[in-house]
């Protein structure tokens, strides 16, 4: 398996995704969704990583970031994912199948990330609008207002917040 690089430390906002796992819509399902909410809020608050943008697809999650400088970037994803999958997985309210790997292990997320160092501003723009832009590609809506579960109502300054962000 390639071992993939991870640059920290740049002073950089970096554009992360990652995928649930085999690309099952686990965030459909509202209670998937509010755990994962409320981990990036976590995050946010505790882990001091500056969240600028951010969408939750059905399969997948999107997120723009500025992590403060000490951070490693793929360590904090890697609890995030680590928090909300055991999250989805124990809860009696859950009604979420749980996949299982090859080695029979549960699994809500795929093992990696993919991650982008945004080197300026307007790739940082340019991130932030591929993230609202998501769910009208997909064609899950016609305009990203519609679309609750990303940060697009917050910079319009309308509709419901869901998660407080940082903004550019």
């Amino acid at each position: 398996m390639t071992n993939l690089r991870h640059f920290d430390n740049l002073g950089t906002a970096r554009f992360v995704t990652f995928s649930c796992f085999r690309n099952y819509p686990y965030l459909s399902d509202s209670f998937a969704r509010d755990i994962l909410i409320r981990s990036l809020d976590h995050l946010r608050v505790k882990r001091g990583v500056r969240i600028i943008a951010w969408v939750l697809m059905p399969d997948h999650v999107h997120l723009v970031l500025l992590p403060s400088d000490d951070t490693r970037l793929g360590h904090v994803i890697g609890l995030l994912k680590s928090w909300t999958s055991q999250q989805i997985m124990r809860s009696p309210e859950s009604r979420i199948p749980v996949l299982r790997r090859n080695d029979g292990s549960p699994a809500v997320w795929e093992r990696r990330c993919f991650d982008h160092n945004c080197r300026n501003e307007l790739v940082v723009r340019t991130k932030v609008e591929y993230c609202h832009s998501n769910p009208v590609r997909r064609g899950l809506v016609e305009h990203s207002s519609e679309w609750p579960w990303s940060s697009y109502n917050w910079y319009r300054g309308e509709g419901q917040i869901l998660l407080e962000i940082d903004g550019m």
